[in-house]
């Protein structure tokens, strides 16, 4: 995957960024891709290929981080596939740069678990030990790094994730829910992974939802849906439907990893 190119795009009502009162999102999608049991990723074109030609059981997914700019910081929720484009620069450098954002200026990265399609941007492909965003604090579940490399591969690629255990740059968060920075909250759900975590971004009255794959696509919200896939299917289910009734009330906005028409949903 690290030499693929593919068809980067942003999406949200024809615009590139989302601006809020408070905040700014920008989708950062790595593209449409179809994903089986193997966990590999296939490049998919919605112009010329056909969902019904690939494997039996094939997901049609987008890979999409996105970015948050606050009063605060600029984070990135998660970090895509980490491969690279035809001139040789990682794809989610190129899509900063293509939304005025240097990799360097990225200041917190929160990451929801460490499967390879959320996880393989975090550091650069010479040797996977070179941050991929240099000023930037990492944070995640320390279960979920040990959880990773208790399962490894084809799920997790802990080659690229060792540097972790010991950067200066990692925060490995201990907690099942608490607060970063006063203003981002996160939760461990036991849900779609063991330890996977998800994301309130709160600023002034406005509150961005990030779900990982707890809450992946917009279908899933509005639809009782148990994936086999999950930890926990049927938890995670009902924690969507949680959410999805409580941000109608409460007007979050969503953020969608893997919705490749919806990436962000205002309710």
């Amino acid at each position: 995957m690290k030499s693929q190119e593919t068809n980067s795009k942003f999406q949200f009502w024809d615009l590139r960024f989302v601006f809020l009162e408070f905040m700014k999102v920008i989708p950062l999608s790595e593209g449409t891709f179809t994903v089986d049991r193997t966990k590999i990723f296939v490049p998919f074109s919605e112009s010329s290929d056909k969902l019904q030609s690939r494997p039996s059981g094939s997901l049609l997914v987008e890979i999409q981080p996105f970015v948050i700019i606050t009063s605060k910081d600029i984070l990135l929720l998660d970090t895509g596939l980490g491969f690279s484009n035809a001139d040789g620069r990682m794809q989610i450098h190129q899509n900063l740069l293509n939304a005025g954002i240097g990799p360097s200026e990225i200041t917190k990265v929160l990451l929801t678990h460490l499967h390879k399609d959320h996880a393989g941007g975090i550091s650069e492909n010479t040797g996977h030990k070179k941050p991929a965003f240099p000023s930037a604090v990492y944070y995640l579940q320390e279960r979920e790094l040990n959880f990773a490399f208790e399962k490894g591969f084809p799920s997790y690629i802990t080659e690229e994730l060792k540097w972790l255990k010991d950067s200066r740059q990692v925060i490995l968060l201990k907690d099942n829910e608490a607060v970063i920075g006063n203003y981002i909250h996160y939760k461990v759900t036991r849900a779609h992974l063991p330890y996977h975590q998800v994301f309130w971004i709160k600023e002034n009255d406005e509150t961005i939802f990030f779900g990982g794959d707890d809450a992946p696509q917009l279908q899933q919200m509005k639809h009782r849906f148990v994936a086999k896939y999950d930890f926990d299917g049927k938890k995670t289910m009902e924690l969507r439907r949680e959410w999805w009734e409580r941000g109608q009330k409460e007007k979050w906005i969503f953020l969608f990893y893997h919705d490749v028409k919806n990436p962000v949903w205002k309710s």
